[in-house]
């Protein structure tokens, strides 16, 4: 009679941190970070935001990210969060950054990549707009990521150096 799964936490035989294990069958159930892609994408001198419809942070700007889905590579994760948040075709040029959260168990993959269509809100999205450096509403921006990764874009942009990003040093 099966009770319901992993359910119990111990730390399996040959590991070092608790799991959650299932006494009947043995299963473990590993609890992994979860991964997030996106892009910043330009059209000439704009960058594509995402104003969210949804939590956290609705109302906030975003560029467009989410997690990455099972059986997706993550070029085409980017591409189709940019399709399901700002009805964007994008063509991607190449990775920007890669961010870890530990506190909330993400990997962050983040692209760079220039707009190739006509762009339109999407069900997650209450606007989206191309927004001129100037003109980045910066106090409205949705997760400390946003802000890295625009900022590492900017000056990758301006050095002509696109090696990979990664978080940046407290206060950027």
């Amino acid at each position: 009679m099966t009770t319901g799964g992993p359910r119990i936490l111990q730390i399996p035989e040959g590991d070092n941190r608790e799991r959650k294990v299932c006494p009947e069958c043995g299963f473990i159930d590993y609890e992994n970070p979860k991964v997030v892609v996106g892009s910043v994408v330009t059209s000439g001198e704009r960058i594509l935001l995402c104003r969210r419809a949804i939590d956290p942070r609705k109302g906030y700007w975003t560029i467009p990210a989410g997690y990455l889905e099972l059986h997706e590579s993550t070029e085409d994760g980017a591409r189709r969060e940019a399709q399901e948040e700002a009805s964007a075709t994008i063509e991607i040029d190449g990775i920007l950054a890669v961010y870890t959260i530990p506190r909330i168990s993400q990997v962050q993959l983040i692209y760079r990549a220039r707009l190739v269509s006509e762009i339109a809100p999407g069900p997650e999205s209450l606007e989206v707009k191309l927004f001129r450096w100037d003109e980045i509403p910066w106090r409205d921006l949705a997760f400390p990521s946003v802000h890295w990764s625009l900022r590492q874009f900017r000056e990758a942009s301006e050095s002509g150096d696109w090696r990979a990003r990664t978080n940046p040093p407290e206060g950027l």
